[in-house]
C-alpha cells in the first residue's frame, strides 16, 4: 500500500494531539483527585470543631485540660485574638496549667507551645483576662474604627504562642504554624468566627514597640482563607 508522506504526516499529527488531550485529561482528574481529599478534611474539620468533649482533631497534638461542652452554651466568642507569651520554649505547658487552676486570671484559652502541642487550658464558657480594652486607635496596622475599644477580651478567645524569649522578634516555629493552620480553622468554626475577626494583639492594642505581637500570624490566618 503506497503511503504519501503528507498522509504519513497528518496521521502523526492526529496522534499527537490524542495523546495531548489525553495528557490534560490526567492532568484534570489529577487535580479533580487532590480537591475532593482537601474539601472532605475540612468538612471533617467542621463537624468535629462543633463537637462535645475531647475529640481527635486531625493535624493538631491537642492535650485538653478543659473539655468542649455543648457550643451552643460557650461563651460567645466574636474575635480571636493572636498573642506572644514571651516566654521560652516549654513555657506554654506551664502557662496552661496555671490558666487552667485559675481561669479568669490575665492569659488566654488557648496555649501552643513551640513543638506545636497545643493546651486548651480553660472550660469555654469563663473568659479569662486578656487584651488592653482594644485602646489603638491610630490606623497602624488596620482600620480600628471597628476594632476601637470593640475588639476585648470579653468578646474575643484568645491564643497564646510561647517561644519568643529571650528574642522577642523571633518569629513562631514551622510546628506552632503548622498547628495554627488548623486551629485556627477549628476555632473559627466551632464559634462561627469570620476570617476577618482573626486579629493581631499589636492590630487591635499598644503593645511592646520592640516588636508586633503577633502580627505575622494572623496574617497568615487571613492569607490562608477559608
Amino acid at each position: 500500500m503506497l503511503r504519501l508522506p503528507g498522509a504519513r504526516f497528518r496521521h502523526r499529527g492526529h496522534a499527537g494531539a490524542r495523546a495531548a488531550r489525553s495528557t490534560a485529561l490526567v492532568i484534570v482528574l489529577g487535580l479533580i483527585a487532590l480537591a475532593v481529599p482537601a474539601r472532605a478534611e475540612t468538612s471533617d474539620i467542621t463537624e468535629l470543631a462543633r463537637a462535645a468533649g475531647t475529640p481527635e482533631l486531625p493535624g493538631l497534638k491537642m492535650v485538653w485540660l478543659a473539655p468542649w461542652g455543648d457550643v451552643s452554651k460557650a461563651h460567645p466568642w466574636r474575635n480571636i485574638i493572636v498573642h506572644q507569651t514571651e516566654g521560652p520554649a516549654g513555657s506554654a505547658r506551664g502557662g496552661a496549667q496555671e490558666q487552667s487552676k485559675n481561669p479568669t486570671r490575665r492569659g488566654v484559652t488557648v496555649w501552643v507551645e513551640t513543638d506545636g502541642t497545643v493546651y486548651w487550658a480553660v472550660a469555654e464558657h469563663l473568659v479569662p483576662t486578656h487584651g488592653d480594652g482594644g485602646n489603638r486607635n491610630d490606623n497602624k496596622y488596620i482600620d480600628n474604627a471597628k476594632t476601637h475599644h470593640q475588639v476585648i477580651g470579653s468578646n474575643s478567645i484568645g491564643v497564646e504562642f510561647a517561644g519568643n524569649y529571650p528574642d522577642v522578634t523571633r518569629g513562631a516555629t514551622d510546628a506552632q504554624i503548622a498547628a495554627w493552620r488548623v486551629l485556627v480553622r477549628v476555632l473559627r468554626a466551632r464559634y462561627r468566627i469570620p476570617l476577618d475577626r482573626v486579629y493581631a494583639h499589636n492590630w487591635i492594642d499598644y503593645k511592646d514597640a520592640r516588636y508586633c505581637e503577633g502580627c505575622a500570624l494572623a496574617t497568615m490566618a487571613r492569607e490562608w482563607g477559608e
